[in-house]
């Protein structure tokens, strides 16, 4: 994939994003700046990351993981995705734009992961974990034990930044539920409008590059037998950070039901 195909894949995915996320780049930002507050506090790190190794989890195409490189210079990124064709772009993407600082690693969330990304961190410590847009695709069973696994990987006083749908009940709170899905649907309506490609026509342009077409198979097998999930609601995200060893737990960054959730070893 040459780099100006890589680019506009990026654009297209960072657009068909933010038209489901009002305000994407805000909650990045929010995010980035958390890390940042860890590194002003820490003597081991400098401002530019020297030092830092984050760990994205369900990197996707690598929207978080290049914010983080770019806005800290000197520090390094692991990629986890189970997706073969986003974790093939994100690799592509980051090694020509950060030479030497991402490192792609194929696993399941469901099972050993921890295990490739210490291999892939070598003796390297994971200092900050972070998740966009990814872990509501969990059942809420295996989010539970993503977070007891986070829980052990990262060291006390290690980071936890999980950016995400986390819908409101609507038999509780239906007020909230509709007032966060009229605004998504304005916010989608006003993005198609704009021509901006949906979900399912991203993919649809992702299969008309051959390098990527030629993983669909193996993608549709690792994802045929995926069931639906239920939504988690963010308390059962604090909950189960609390159990998994998590000393501090609470909301970051709230716009309706999109979440910023902040926890620390």
């Amino acid at each position: 994939m040459r780099g100006e195909s890589l680019s506009a894949l990026i654009r297209s995915w960072d657009d068909q994003q933010a038209a489901y996320i009002t305000h994407r780049e805000q909650r990045f930002a929010i995010m980035l700046d958390a890390i940042a507050h860890l590194l002003a506090g820490a003597d081991e790190f400098d401002e530019n990351g020297a030092g830092l190794t984050v760990l994205d989890v369900a990197c996707g195409p690598g929207s978080l993981s290049q914010r983080i490189l770019d806005r800290f210079p000197e520090a390094r990124v692991i990629g986890i995705d189970y997706d073969p064709v986003l974790l093939r772009i994100a690799g592509a993407w980051l090694e020509g734009r950060h030479p030497g600082r991402f490192t792609p690693v194929d696993a399941d969330l469901a099972g050993n992961w921890p295990a490739a990304v210490e291999a892939a961190a070598k003796t390297a410590a994971i200092h900050v974990a972070v998740s966009s847009t990814a872990l509501h695709w969990l059942a809420p069973h295996r989010l539970v034990a993503v977070y007891e696994q986070l829980g052990g990987l990262l060291p006390e006083g290690g980071l936890f930044l999980n950016a995400d749908h986390l819908r409101y009940d609507s038999r509780t709170q239906p007020f909230l539920a509709t007032g966060a899905g009229a605004d998504d649907a304005r916010t989608q309506r006003e993005a198609y409008a704009r021509g901006v490609l949906s979900w399912d026509q991203w993919w649809d342009h992702v299969m008309t590059v051959p390098e990527l077409a030629a993983l669909r198979p193996e993608r549709e097998r690792r994802f045929a037998d995926r069931p639906p999930t239920i939504d988690a609601p963010v308390e059962l995200h604090l909950s189960a950070l609390g159990t998994a060893g998590f000393r501090e737990a609470g909301v970051l960054w709230r716009f309706w039901d999109d979440v910023v959730v902040l926890a620390r070893r």
